[in-house]
């Protein structure tokens, strides 16, 4: 191989595609958003690494990036959603989650 042969960055696109995927699994509960986004966040160390070392012998640093910009959303998300579960069954109770009747009285014993 030449020594001015560029090439891609080896987890790119998969750090693109795990941030991504953080953010539309960010309403599972928080939890596989939250593994997702920190699975792209240490491939993005990996090869942030790598292109720090030479950066002119690697091209889709731009994906990597992009992939870091999603996976902090995603995982910005699924915290605050976890979050928002957690205080609902503290608030609500779990038998309440698993009947809409029961949900829809208690909702209206807190508005009043």
């Amino acid at each position: 191989m030449n020594e001015f042969e560029q090439r891609s960055l080896p987890n790119a696109t998969a750090v693109l595609v795990l941030g991504i995927l953080s953010i539309i699994t960010c309403c599972c509960y928080g939890v596989p958003g939250i593994i997702m986004s920190i699975i792209a966040l240490v491939l993005f160390k990996q090869d942030k690494a790598k292109y720090n070392a030479s950066p002119s012998m690697y091209t889709n640093y731009s994906n990597l990036n992009t992939g870091r910009i999603l996976a902090i959303i995603g995982l910005v998300l699924s915290i605050l959603f976890l979050i928002y579960v957690i205080a609902m069954l503290a608030f609500l109770g779990w038998d309440v989650l698993q009947n809409p009747e029961l949900l829809q009285e208690r909702m209206q014993e807190l508005q009043g």
